[in-house]
């Protein structure tokens, strides 16, 4: 045991082990607690019109904090140009599952697989307190990566099936609900709708483009294919018309 503990907390593997205990500290805090660390980041990335990465990856809105664990970066999210190619780290993404599973998931796999590759590699030729031993955890990146994606494909059709907290979906076609930030064209904007007497907050995208406003009434009108968001179309409710 103290053999083990040495290895794994040895210069060459102490990042990594601490790094996991972090994650199963997170993983044990998120399921005792059910606490959900909502964090909205919209990464844009639109170089002449080369790549539209527009992700709604939930890692860091303070104002509206989904659940990191749940935070899920979708293919039909990164649009390509006909006239141009991805960029290497989007294809690493996407081939190695960070894509189309959240990202939390996909990412503490990664990291103890990692982690595994490493302390046994350094354990059996006792470089974990060597230089060579800083090359077997370079060295480990690869292989954990290719392990990750076996492991994590067959988690797709499950999660696919799931809405972003781990739930069966909601039909909330033709619900009203009301913005929460304004919205125009293909920006996507922040809306809550009430289901089942639960107010719940989803994202939006006006259905014809026209400007919609913060705190506008709307009717959702369906889902978008990737599951991603909600086509949604501006109403004047009776009690707010003018008389």
């Amino acid at each position: 045991m103290n053999s083990i503990i040495e290895i794994a907390f040895s210069s060459v593997n102490i990042v990594l082990s601490l790094l996991v205990i972090l994650l199963i500290i997170y993983w044990l805090f998120t399921m005792i607690s059910g606490i959900d660390f909502d964090v909205d980041v919209d990464i844009d990335v639109d170089i002449d019109a080369d790549v539209d990465v527009d992700v709604n990856t939930n890692l860091g809105s303070i104002t509206n904090l989904p659940d990191i664990a749940n935070v899920e970066i979708n293919k039909e999210d990164i649009v390509r140009d006909q006239r141009k190619k991805l960029e290497w780290w989007q294809m690493v993404l996407i081939y190695f599952n960070f894509v189309g599973l959240p990202f939390m998931f996909t990412f503490t796999c990664w990291v103890f697989i990692w982690w595994l590759c490493t302390v046994i590699s350094t354990s059996i030729t006792g470089s974990y307190n060597t230089s060579f031993g800083y090359t077997l955890l370079l060295a480990g990146i690869l292989p954990s990566l290719i392990l990750t994606k076996i492991i994590t494909t067959p988690f797709k059709s499950f999660f696919k099936n799931l809405n972003k907290d781990g739930d069966l979906p909601i039909n909330l076609t033709g619900r009203k609900g009301i913005m929460l930030s304004k919205i125009s064209g293909e920006k996507m904007g922040a809306a809550e709708v009430v289901a089942d007497g639960n107010p719940m907050s989803i994202y939006a995208k006006s259905f014809d483009g026209k400007t919609i406003s913060y705190r506008q009434n709307i009717v959702i009108v369906r889902q978008s294919e990737d599951k991603n968001f909600y086509w949604v179309f501006p109403y004047e409710d009776d009690e707010t018309k003018p008389v």
